[in-house]
């Protein structure tokens, strides 16, 4: 693990996708409204963190890597936030292709009482407002030459289409690896990616299968339709408490137990699964081992309240705890 982790060091690795603002509002709750039978929160303290593909990549600079975001947010006081957050953190991205003017910055405002999510509140425009256009394309060709791996984070907001991930796989070199965590919806078509993370629900709804009472067998089906029509090369199914299912590299589907210990919160634990796979891939490991340093990194952040990221030094004492 360590000297996979030194390896991760070295690379640089591009995260193409719909660039969020994560804001927490922290408080706590003693009494209902009298106006409507709701809580009344007495709000301690807000926070703010780089949330979807932003916080794929500030999973990449934890582990060490260098990261660069292609996405769009606004040229708005979120906006600011945002970018002051990927410069603290040393992730890189094209200001003149990234902000926009016009568009509002997606922020995903959290109520937590008492160590729990009492709502969330969401702010976006509409999709085609995020779509990748003009100086952002132009940077794009620049960005994949630069890069060891490219990463699609898909959150449904309109950076990750069909269009975007043909263009990213036309633009990647023979064997550059091209990982897509995908939001599964009706248009979206995409084929022969070298890495694919759904989560559970994602990978039933990707091989157009109900998971209501969904047993192995399902699960076996979804995972042979989904070779079928998305041809991937490594397919990685997230299970939630159950782990990760692996499938590729020649042989069927096998479970990886999960290392979470305790878990706190669940949000942004996918950006950090696909962020370590990936970055472990890249570096020269095999799926198995990929999958276990990222299993690691997921059961520390899991642990966790908020969205965050794992640190080698996390992961390293979180593999000596276990």
């Amino acid at each position: 693990m360590q000297a996979l982790l030194e390896r991760i060091a070295h690379l640089n690795i591009l995260v193409v996708g719909d660039l969020i603002l994560d804001h927490y509002i922290w408080g706590d709750a003693s009494r209902l409204s009298p106006e409507a039978p709701v809580p009344v929160v007495r709000v301690d303290r807000d926070t703010y963190t780089a949330g979807g593909a932003a916080n794929v990549a500030s999973n990449l600079r934890a582990l060490g890597a260098r990261a660069t975001v292609a996405g769009v947010f606004g040229a708005d006081a979120d906006g600011a936030r945002l970018a002051e957050i990927l410069s603290a953190r040393g992730v890189a991205y094209a200001d003149a292709a990234c902000r926009r003017l016009g568009v509002p910055t997606i922020v995903k405002t959290r109520v937590m009482c008492r160590r729990q999510q009492l709502c969330r509140l969401d702010r976006e425009g509409a999709r085609e407002d995020y779509a990748l256009t003009g100086a952002a394309r132009e940077a794009l060709a620049r960005q994949v030459a630069e890069s060891d791996a490219v990463i699609l984070s898909d959150y449904a907001k309109g950076v990750v289409t069909s269009e975007s991930i043909r263009l990213v796989q036309s633009l990647a070199r023979p064997g550059q690896l091209v990982a897509l965590d995908p939001k599964p919806r009706p248009g979206l078509s995409f084929e022969g990616v070298s890495l694919l993370t759904p989560n559970k629900g994602e990978a039933f709804q990707l091989a157009g299968l109900e998971q209501a009472g969904a047993g192995a067998d399902a699960l076996a089906e979804a995972l042979a339709r989904i070779r079928a029509r998305h041809a991937p090369d490594l397919l990685v199914v997230t299970l939630g408490a159950e782990g990760m299912l692996l499938c590729g590299e020649g042989r069927p589907g096998r479970q990886l137990p999960t290392a979470a210990r305790e878990v706190f919160d669940v949000s942004g634990a996918g950006d950090t699964v696909i962020a370590t796979l990936t970055a472990a891939l890249a570096a020269g490991a095999d799926l198995d081992r990929a999958a276990a340093l990222a299993n690691l990194a997921a059961g520390v952040v899991v642990g966790k309240l908020g969205t965050a990221v794992a640190t080698p030094e996390e992961i390293l004492a979180h593999a000596a705890a276990g």
